[in-house]
């Protein structure tokens, strides 16, 4: 991606650690990974990142192994993935699934409707820098370590009387990955290095100090170049296809990657100038400076929010024997506070402001044919990657998805017209680098339309939590589009009359439908997003009151036989399926329209639902599960899935399919990292929720959390909260209005009601009265 360096802003990261509570100081000293052993395999690997460049450390002896990643190296090329004949089918499909012959249409969608490729293309990974270090066979002393509190990888290990250690960082403002490697003893350090990669077109170039690695995709127009540069006291020999090092005290290895990637309709930028300016760049750099400039910008964005549950700590504990003893015995609180806050630094790691939101596994991925590609599923598992970001404090981490949503609008206006012959945009259930909008893979689950609409409730949550008018004035003609092709879409259901939203899924089950309850939940949602928005910034009334006049026509939520929330239009729901998709409960989360305040006997059926489902699920599923657990407001159940989600992924004896791998991965099984994102976001909605308007303090907290402190926490409104808790009471509460709004906080039945001032901070103690 041809980014220019990011030039680092002077942070005041003293006045910010002053404003930090000693507890917090003390649960943030506990945030670490350990391991007293190297990693034998990619999902022992620690994980760094800056957005744009990530890499897996395995921390080896004999052979350190960095495996590494650019964001835009992808399969494929600029292409737009719309079916110029597919509306002509339309009706035809549309007929069939009137009359019940679900079959037919699906055969009849699969010929004519799908995306010309079928299927998206492939997240790449770039290569592979090697270090072997000759003669550490016999160590000792060895101990590896993630310190998520400052994005820093380290190892240490001893070999005679000899410690050598390594520290690995990737920086944002430097746009590189560092690598500092030293010995105790003056001249010990020997070792060499070399670039490699899994493309089969490749070459590399030693030149000096220097080792340029040149790689091009086989499927497609991709390529990129990879430029390490090694700096040491030591004695440096250039060879053929590697550098050595003898004699060295110390040495430090700047590593970074770049690829002909404009954007997605433009591949002609020229990576031989941006490796030179790497070069002359790595020539004046200081570690020691370099490294403090990193650390200040991610703790810029780390530092904003804190969470410690007190209670029986585990931290001597390596962390793959802590994920074990968690299984056994899940009384470790803060290993779940430490999760939220690994979750925050994956998300600095892998969605920076200028590069691509963080796709299916992060920015991390090290197989050519990933699973699922490795790209953006929109039928919930991209939109999960980004559901911790504005309540745990990381609203600029939301940028890259919000880029996404406008590449995609643009492509998908293309398939509105030529797959629905209507007006505005649409995406479906997968996008890739190249904004592919249109069905792909299979029509009994690829032809779901309500992608686009679901992205766009992310530009809303943003402003709701910000109240900034300049963005929703900025991101409104994307919700405006969005509607409107909906206005086009939606057709009359000749059994029941309502306006219903077909051909399309309820993700990833039941085939290709009409009627699809999730479908209604989000087209309902948006529509009033946007009808608010026009409000809010007073403009298209006249649009404003179509969708007003839409949305009661549009087929309601309803009880089925079983007391369920009906997925479909026919009450035929299956209490023994266990899908891992519960995607007609959309509506209770991440939406609003089904809750305790305004539809109790909806929201009981949504309960009753998810017991049928099970709690048994892939790692994403348990992610969501636990926020709909939340949402019901029952802790004791949210905790129990918590803890299936945070034990052994790789454990035979559990025989479930979600969990945890050794680096706190999650498992879909393979890893997937929405799983990350979606647990973490539970646990903070066990805590304070906002969806409704009024900020309820510890709606569901579970009986095994009965202490701890929360701060830098965000709610709807434009608010920043600061709370602690001791035996399950809740104890003060700090306020800061962010937009002046009114304030509407409640814990228990308690509750008050207070107008705020831009900037201003109110305290209130347990019973929530007032305290200076």
């Amino acid at each position: 991606m041809n980014i220019q360096m990011i030039k680092n802003i002077p942070l005041l990261l003293i006045a910010m650690l002053l404003v930090i509570p000693r507890t917090t100081l003390q649960a943030q000293s506990e945030n670490k990974l350990f391991y007293n052993a190297p990693a034998t395999n990619w999902l022992e690997a620690l994980p760094v990142g800056n957005g744009r460049l990530g890499a897996m450390v395995y921390g080896g002896v004999l052979q350190e192994h960095i495996q590494f990643n650019e964001e835009t190296l992808w399969t494929g090329q600029p292409h737009n993935y719309a079916n110029k004949d597919a509306s002509k089918y339309l009706d035809q499909i549309r007929q069939l699934l009137f009359e019940g012959k679900q079959k037919e249409a699906q055969d009849l969608a699969s010929e004519q409707f799908m995306s010309e490729p079928l299927h998206q293309k492939a997240y790449q990974p770039f290569g592979d820098l090697v270090i072997n270090f000759p003669g550490h066979q016999n160590f000792s002393n060895y101990k590896r370590v993630l310190d998520i509190e400052q994005a820093l990888c380290q190892l240490s290990y001893q070999v005679d009387d000899v410690t050598y250690s390594r520290e690995v960082f990737a920086s944002y403002p430097d746009q590189l990955i560092a690598i500092k490697l030293s010995a105790s003893k003056p001249g010990a350090l020997d070792f060499d290095l070399a670039l490699d990669s899994q493309h089969f077109l490749k070459s590399v170039l030693t030149d000096g100090d220097k080792q340029v690695l040149d790689v091009r995709v086989s499927d497609g127009v991709m390529n990129g170049k990879a430029v390490v540069k090694v700096i040491t006291d030591g004695v440096l020999t250039p060879e053929y296809k590697r550098i050595v090092v003898s004699g060295a005290s110390s040495a430090t290895i700047y590593l970074t990657a770049y690829t002909n990637f404009v954007n997605f309709q433009d591949v002609s930028g020229k990576t031989q100038p941006l490796i030179r300016g790497a070069i002359r760049k790595f020539a004046t750099l200081n570690y020691e400076q370099a490294k403090e400039k990193h650390v200040a910008d991610y703790r810029s964005l780390f530092d904003r929010f804190q969470i410690h549950f007190a209670g029986e700590k585990r931290t001597s504990l390596p962390t793959n024997e802590r994920i074990y003893k968690f299984w056994k015995d899940p009384d470790d609180p803060q290993f779940i506070s430490m999760y939220v806050q690994y979750a925050r630094y994956l998300m600095i790691s892998s969605s920076r402001k200028g590069g691509q939101p963080a796709n299916l596994q992060g920015i991390w991925n090290n197989s050519l044919d990933p699973a699922w590609q490795s790209k953006w599923t929109t039928n919930i598992n991209a939109e999960m990657n980004y559901w911790p970001v504005e309540v745990t404090n990381l609203p600029e981490c939301h940028e890259p998805l919000f880029n996404l949503i406008e590449e995609c609008s643009q492509s998908g206006a293309l398939v509105a017209k030529e797959h629905y012959n209507a007006d505005g945009w649409v995406l479906h259930h997968n996008t890739d680098i190249w904004r592919g909008a249109a069905p792909i893979n299979a029509s009994n689950h690829g032809i779901w339309v309500t992608g686009g609409a679901w992205l766009c409730t992310h530009l809303w949550e943003h402003y709701k939590f910000t109240h900034d008018k300049e963005f929703l004035t900025e991101k409104y003609p994307l919700i405006k589009g969005a509607a409107l092709f909906f206005t086009d879409f939606l057709v009359k259901d000749p059994k029941t009359g309502y306006l219903i939203s077909t051909p399309s899924n309820s993700p990833e089950i039941g085939g290709l439908v009409a009627g699809p309850t999730m479908d209604h939940q989000l087209i309902r949602s948006l529509f009033r997003i946007c009808v608010e928005a026009s409000e809010v910034l007073n403009k298209d009334k006249e649009f404003a009151n179509t969708l007003k006049a839409m949305i009661p026509k549009i087929a309601p939520n309803k009880i089925g036989r079983l007391g369920q929330l009906q997925e479909w239009m026919e009450d035929k729901d299956d209490p023994e399926v266990k899908h891992r998709h519960v995607s007609h409960l959309w509506g209770v989360h991440p939406g609003n329209e089904i809750n305790w305040r305004d539809t109790p006997d909806l929201m009981k059926a949504a309960r009753q639902s998810l017991i049928f489902r099970g709690d048994e699920g892939t790692g994403w599923s348990l992610g969501w599960k636990i926020n709909f657990w939340a949402r019901f407001l029952d802790g004791n159940h949210t905790y129990k899935l918590i803890h299936m989600l945070l034990s052994p992924a790789e454990e035979p004896q559990r025989k479930l399919r979600g969990g945890s791998y050794p680096n706190l991965f999650d498992a879909h099984p393979p890893f997937q990292i929405d799983g990350n994102f979606g647990g973490a976001a539970g646990i903070v909605e066990m805590l304070i929720q906002s969806h409704l308007g009024t900020i309820d303090l510890l709606p569901a907290l579970p009986d095994a959390l009965p202490d701890g402190n929360i701060s830098g926490v965000r709610a709807r409104g434009g608010f920043e909260l600061s709370f602690d808790w001791k035996d399950g009471e809740l104890q003060s509460v700090q306020v800061l209005s962010t937009a002046g709004t009114m304030c509407k906080l409640r814990y228990k039945k308690r509750s008050i009601d207070f107008k705020t001032e831009k900037g201003k901070t109110y305290n209130f103690n347990g019973k929530l009265k007032k305290v200076r």
